[in-house]
């Protein structure tokens, strides 16, 4: 039942799309929106094929996803970790939690004139303000993870006389497992935020950069053509976490 409920579900989200996407070119194409503003999605798509097939932007794309992994590998870890920190000291926790829930209330990137100074005008900046911007992501859901641990199962722990590492591998992390994959599943996202938004104003090469450039020189076909490439892995990459993190919520039901 449940796979005929999400086979529904993917046929409804296929058909708004590509209903929208069916619109939107024919509002271009009957010039209803001027090609000054925006492209038909066809061409867009021709665009992108044209960049792929070519190799030019290559170097740019790479250094992006490159960036991305490193941004989300690096605050998954930190975040998890400090996650692990805050809940086994709850003292701790209670000075730093009200810090956490107005943490997206202050603008990251308006500390990027320190990374500058303390990093130079390089991936390393990049990478820092990526990581600042995802990194809570991944300490909430640690948190709510741990938090939300059966008792019953501590109690099992408990029973069978489990040391704490032995219980944290068999038992806490387990169990915990769909809340930490959803806080995965954050950081990526705003770790792909964070690089993007960042190569606009720190970077020579990556596709923030490359889309900011086509801008800058009135190169509509590629700036429309990298932006579709940004929205396709962004929405691939999410999907394929959402499948993952959706049996995951489905274990946890059980």
């Amino acid at each position: 039942m449940s796979r005929q409920i999400l086979s529904r579900e993917g046929w409804i989200r296929l058909a708004v799309i590509v209903a929208f996407v069916g619109a939107f070119e024919a509002a271009c194409r009957l010039k209803l929106i001027p090609r000054t503003v925006v492209l038909p999605p066809s061409e867009m798509a021709t665009s992108l094929w044209r960049i792929l097939q070519t190799g030019e932007h290559t170097t740019d794309i790479l250094s992006t996803l490159q960036n991305v992994a490193i941004s989300a590998a690096l605050a998954v870890t930190a975040g998890f970790a400090i996650g692990v920190i805050l809940h086994a000291l709850p003292r701790l926790r209670a000075t730093v939690e009200p810090l956490l829930a107005s943490y997206y209330a202050v603008p990251t990137f308006m500390f990027y004139p320190v990374f500058i100074v303390v990093f130079g005008v390089s991936a390393r900046a990049i990478i820092a303000i990526a990581v600042l911007l995802s990194i809570v992501a991944m300490i909430a859901s640690t948190l709510t993870g741990l938090d939300r641990i059966p008792r019953v199962l501590r109690k099992t722990a408990l029973i069978y006389r489990m040391n704490t590492p032995t219980r944290a591998v068999l038992i806490d992390f387990p169990a915990a497992a769909p809340h930490l994959f959803t806080g995965i599943k954050l950081t990526f996202a705003y770790a792909f935020i964070g690089v993007i938004a960042s190569e606009f104003i720190l970077s020579g090469q990556g596709i923030g950069y490359a889309i900011a450039y086509a801008y800058n020189n009135f190169d509509n076909r590629t700036m429309y053509g990298l932006m579709l490439l940004v929205i396709l892995v962004a929405t691939i990459a999410n999907t394929a976490l959402d499948t993952v993190d959706r049996r995951l919520q489905n274990r946890l039901r059980r």
